[in-house]
C-alpha cells in the first residue's frame, strides 16, 4: 500500500517510523514531512489546503492516509480525502470537535455524565468577570478552540483571572479560538495522558504517559507543546485504568455515537487523577506530541493494520500489545522557546544516537540539517525500568549538538 502521513513534527516521524515496519506498507509519503524523516518521501504542500492535498494524494496513488495534526482534522481534511476516494485514519470534522471546541466537549461530558471539572462558558467579558467574583481560586480559563497547547491559563489570583478573560475575549490573544471561553474549577492530582485507538465501537488503550508541558524545570515557565514524556506513568494503576475505561472512555464513545458523530481514529484522554477518581481535563482527537514518540516504543504489533481496522470498524483488543517496558522521551528545543528563538544552526547527531531520534523543526541546507523551529527533535529510549530508560535518553541527548540546544533535565524525575 502507498501511505500518506499528514504533518511534519516529531509525532509524525514516530508514526512514519512505525508504519514503515508494517509488511502492508510499500511506499510512505509525508506531507509536508521534514528532511529528518528518512523513511518517507516528502511531498511539498499545505495540510490546510484540502483540495490540493486530495489532488496530490490521488496523483501519488495513495491507498491510505493518516491525518495526524489537530488543525487539518478540525478543517475537515479526513472528510475531503474520503470524498476523494482516499480511505483515512482520523476522525471526521464533526467528530474532531471533541478537541476543536472545548465548549462542545464540556457540554457533551455534562450531558452524558462523564466526570470532569465544573465549568461555565462565556462569550462576553462582563458576565465572565461577574462569575469570577464568586469563583474559588485558582481558576482555570480556557480558550474554546485550538491554540497549540497554549490556550489554558491557571490563574492564582482574581487579577490574573480577569486579565486572562480580557486577553482572550477582548484582546483576541488567541484569535477566533478565544471568542468563547470556559471558566472551570481547578482540579488537583497527577496528570495522565492515555492514547486510545477506536473504530467507533471498540477501544484499545495504549500505555499511559506523563507529559511535561512547562518550558522550565520543576514545571516552571511558559506552557509549550511538550518538553518530554515518560510512559507508563506509575500514577495510572490497574484500578484507575478500569475506572477510566468504565466511566470515561467507553461512555465518551457511546456519547459521540449518540450525537451522530461516530469517532474513528485516536482519542487522547487527558486525565487528572483526583482523590475522587479520574476526571477528564481535555480530549485530543489525535495522537499527542511527544506522547506518541514514547508510547509507540512500548507496543508490539502492526500499527498500520490497527489503523486500517479502525477505519473498517474491525478493531480487536489484541491488535497491539504492551511490551511491559518503560520509555523516556526528552525534547531538544531552541533556546528561548516558546518565546523568541534563533534558528539556522547546523545539527550533528552521533551515529549510535541516530536510531533514537525523532525530528521536528529541521530543514535541509548545504550545511546539512539545521534548526528551523522551536522544538527541534527528541530522543526516546526504552528500558526495563523508568530509571534505565531515563539514563539512556539523557545519555543520548549528549550525542546531539546544535547551538542553543535547550532541554529539561527533570523529565520523569517526579515519577521516580
Amino acid at each position: 500500500m502507498n501511505i500518506l502521513v499528514i504533518g511534519s513534527g516529531g509525532r509524525e516521524h514516530a508514526l512514519v517510523k512505525r508504519i514503515a515496519q508494517s509488511p502492508l506498507a510499500k511506499k510512505i509519503y509525508a506531507l509536508p514531512g521534514n528532511p529528518g524523516m528518512r523513511e518517507a518521501a516528502a511531498v511539498p504542500g499545505n495540510p490546510m489546503d484540502n483540495a490540493d492535498t486530495v489532488k496530490k494524494a490521488i496523483e501519488l496513488g495513495i491507498d491510505f492516509a493518516v491525518v495526524a495534526p489537530d488543525d487539518p482534522l478540525a478543517n475537515g481534511l479526513v472528510d475531503a480525502l474520503e470524498e476523494g476516494g482516499i480511505p483515512c485514519f482520523g476522525p471526521s470534522r464533526q467528530a474532531a470537535q471533541l478537541e476543536s471546541s472545548k465548549v462542545f466537549a464540556k457540554e457533551l461530558m455534562q450531558k452524558y455524565q462523564i466526570p470532569t471539572a465544573r465549568f461555565r462558558a462565556f462569550t462576553q467579558v462582563a458576565p465572565a468577570l461577574a462569575y469570577l467574583n464568586d469563583h474559588p481560586l485558582p481558576a482555570v480559563i480556557k480558550a474554546d478552540g485550538l491554540a497549540k497547547g497554549k490556550g489554558v491559563i491557571i490563574a492564582e489570583s482574581l487579577q490574573e483571572a480577569e486579565d486572562a478573560v480580557k486577553a482572550m475575549l477582548q484582546d483576541k490573544a488567541f484569535g477566533e479560538s478565544g471568542s468563547r471561553i470556559i471558566i472551570e474549577e481547578f482540579l488537583q492530582g497527577p496528570e495522565v495522558s492515555v492514547l486510545t485507538l477506536t473504530d467507533g465501537e471498540n477501544l484499545v488503550p495504549l500505555p499511559s504517559a506523563m507529559d511535561h508541558k512547562r518550558a522550565g524545570e520543576n514545571d516552571t515557565g511558559l506552557n509549550t507543546g511538550g518538553m518530554g514524556v515518560i510512559a507508563p506513568t506509575p500514577f495510572y494503576t490497574e484500578e484507575v485504568a478500569k475506572e477510566a475505561m468504565d466511566a470515561i472512555f467507553l461512555p465518551t464513545l457511546k456519547a459521540m455515537k449518540a450525537e451522530g458523530r461516530v469517532f474513528r481514529g485516536c482519542i487522547f484522554f487527558g486525565l487528572m487523577i483526583t482523590d475522587k477518581g479520574p476526571r477528564v481535563l481535555e480530549y485530543n482527537a489525535r495522537f499527542g506530541d511527544p506522547e506518541t514518540q514514547a508510547v509507540l516504543e512500548l507496543v508490539e504489533g502492526d500499527l498500520l493494520a490497527a489503523m486500517l481496522a479502525c477505519r473498517k470498524g474491525a478493531l480487536k483488543a489484541d491488535t497491539l500489545k504492551s511490551t511491559g517496558k518503560h520509555a523516556c522521551c526528552v525534547v531538544l528545543a531552541s533556546k528561548g522557546y516558546p518565546g523568541q528563538f534563533e534558528t539556522g544552526f547546523p545539527i550533528t547527531v552521533a551515529e549510535e544516537v541516530a536510531p533514537f531520534v525523532h525530528y521536528a523543526g529541521v530543514k535541509q541546507t548545504d550545511q546539512g540539517l539545521v534548526t528551523s523551529g522551536g522544538r527541534v527533535m527528541s530522543v526516546t529510549c526504552t528500558g526495563d525500568t523508568l530509571k534505565e530508560a531515563r539514563d539512556k535518553a539523557y545519555e543520548g541527548v549528549k550525542g546531539v549538538h546544535f547551538t542553543g540546544k535547550y532541554f529539561r533535565r527533570d523529565i520523569g524525575a517526579s515519577a521516580l
